[in-house]
């Protein structure tokens, strides 16, 4: 028996998704005896005149057989002599595109029927694009309802025409199209006479001989941590899965994001101690140093993998909520969640041409390119790289719920002064928030702070210190409490940068990197603050010095706020 095959079918409402699996199904006799005296009962009761409905051994929701619609991503687990399956059968509304989202996101090759009658629809395309999106190279373009078509052959070409071009643009090299008619059974599980003017396999054929073959090999060991195991005081282990290479006693490996070293001295995997662990197991690893580890660490080895905190994702909305830039969401990457925004749309992707168009928000089910920025660095890399640490979710703060999926597409580096705003001199460079505007959004009951094009400003250039939400007086210092940096601000001038450890509070005014108010006013107070830096976390040292409305303020604009 050759491996096992993850598969998930799609397409637009209707086009018979469910039918298929069912077919393929009944026909390889992979039912028990129960089960298919219950299909011939429903079907009796159902919409096709007592003939089978296929698809009931699929749609098993209520909802579902009463709408005679798939709303939910039904798993299905079968075996023929050749090979195992799992497949997902996922809806094909619109309405419900997230739950095709999530089965595309686990399969190695996606089914994505289309109707004869009809041929490639807006939601074939959408379909297509978000399992390119989700890392599916592996395609089988299933037309069906050729019953309904008189089997004609030039129907089949002409829609085959599309799928091409739909290819083409989509990048897609691995892609079989096969005629059938789920509820006929023709090219379901054998050739079908009705078709004499194909000579390729049926589907299950292909299915069970396909070859899948990832393009990018994924380069070295690393294990996202997702749990620190401490049953006792002599023991501390790491566990996690091992997603790419494979780990030996005595490696050394690399810890991120703190970068510290250590070798492997213990490897578990599952209760039993081994000399070694390769990708997809499960395992706990000790290290010979007591080092910085918690869960959303990577312990690697031999690879480039590094941390970021700003880079552009391939997002899919799935929030009926608009998405707006500036918007605080918690992103799941790896075993990480940490609190992080879209900057900025980059662009919209048309569904039905692949145009890349301008937007200053997204809806629901709109794919588009953005710029999202983390609050400090964490493990991360491209998809196409290293799959476990590129691929990502947004949470809604609220709800907490899933309002995008998403794959990394670019990087940038922590310094990348093309990303956000930039003040260089004196062999200083430092990151920051001033000029971010804030906006009340009505929608989502929150503010969001928006951040303008980003820019680098060297000692001497004048800085703007008024905007719609700021107004800043024309000498201030301002405080970068992480990067221990001050910068110097004479009438309106970036005058000079120095190091926080070579500062002398003069009485101008303080403000932190995001324009807060530092409320300090004595060289005693100054070295109060200085002492909370390290003492206190970041809440607290914000709730103890900072204030907001001292420069800045949150406006209400038709932009963001229907009156």
């Amino acid at each position: 028996m050759s491996s096992l095959l993850k598969f998930i079918t799609c397409g637009s409402v209707d086009d018979g998704k469910s039918t298929l699996i069912g077919h393929i199904l009944y026909d390889a006799k992979l039912l028990y005896t129960d089960q298919e005296e219950a299909l011939a009962l429903d079907s009796k009761v159902g919409s096709r005149g007592g003939e089978i409905d296929y698809s009931l051994l699929l749609d098993g929701l209520m909802a579902e057989r009463e709408q005679g619609i798939t709303i939910d991503v039904a798993y299905r687990y079968f075996t023929t002599d050749k090979r195992s399956f799992i497949v997902a059968d996922t809806p094909g509304h619109e309405e419900y595109t997230r739950n095709m989202a999530v089965g595309a996101s686990f399969a190695d090759l996606a089914v994505i029927l289309l109707d004869a009658t009809q041929g490639v629809l807006v939601q074939t395309r959408r379909h297509a694009r978000i399992c390119a999106l989700m890392g599916i190279q592996y395609f089988v373009f299933a037309i069906n309802k050729m019953d309904l078509a008189d089997y004609s052959q030039e129907t089949f070409d002409r829609i085959s025409k599309d799928i091409d071009a739909l290819s083409e643009e989509l990048g897609l090299q691995n892609r079989v199209i096969i005629p059938v008619s789920a509820t006929q059974g023709d090219n379901v599980t054998t050739r079908s006479e009705h078709t004499p003017w194909y000579d390729g396999p049926s589907v299950l054929e292909h299915l069970e001989d396909v070859k899948i073959e990832h393009a990018h090999k994924e380069a070295g060991f690393y294990l996202p941590v997702q749990r620190v195991c401490r049953p006792d005081h002599t023991f501390r282990g790491f566990q996690g899965q091992v997603e790419s290479g494979t780990v030996h006693v005595g490696d050394v490996l690399t810890v991120l994001p703190s970068g510290q070293t250590a070798a492997v001295t213990t490897i578990l995997v599952g209760d039993q101690e081994q000399d070694s662990a390769t990708v997809g197991q499960p395992v706990t690893i000790s290290l010979d140093k007591e080092v910085d580890v918690s869960r959303g660490c990577v312990l690697k080895a031999q690879n480039t993998i590094g941390t970021a905190r700003d880079f552009d994702v391939s997002l899919l909305w799935m929030d009926d909520a608009e998405l707006t830039p500036g918007k605080e969401y918690f992103v799941k990457l790896g075993t990480k969640r940490i609190a992080g925004k879209v900057r900025r749309i980059r662009y919209r992707t048309d569904i039905n041409t692949g145009e890349q168009l301008s937007a200053s928000s997204l809806s629901k089910n709109e794919i588009a390119l953005c710029e999202l920025h983390l609050d400090e660095a964490i493990p991360v890399d491209l998809f196409q790289n290293h799959r476990a640490l590129g691929e990502l979710i947004l949470i809604d703060r609220l709800s907490n719920m899933t309002a995008a999926c998403g794959v990394v597409e670019e990087i940038y580096d922590e310094d990348d002064g093309e990303h956000s705003t930039v003040f260089k001199g004196n062999g200083l460079k430092a990151r920051l928030s001033l000029f971010e505007e804030y906006f009340y959004n009505e929608k989502s009951s929150g503010v969001d702070n928006v951040t303008v094009e980003p820019k680098t400003y060297e000692v001497g250039q004048a800085i703007p210190l008024n905007g719609e939400s700021f107004d800043y007086p024309e000498n201030f210092d301002i405080i970068l409490v992480k990067a221990r940096i001050v910068a110097s601000v004479r009438d309106g001038v970036l005058d000079k940068l120095s190091k926080l450890a070579d500062y002398k509070f003069s009485g101008l005014p303080l403000v932190n990197g995001k324009g807060f108010s530092i409320s300090v006013n004595s060289s005693r107070e100054f070295a109060e603050f200085l002492a909370d830096i390290d003492a206190l976390e970041r809440q607290a040292l914000y709730q103890k010095w900072m204030r907001f409305e001292t420069y800045r303020k949150v406006i209400f604009t038709n932009n963001y706020w229907e009156v």
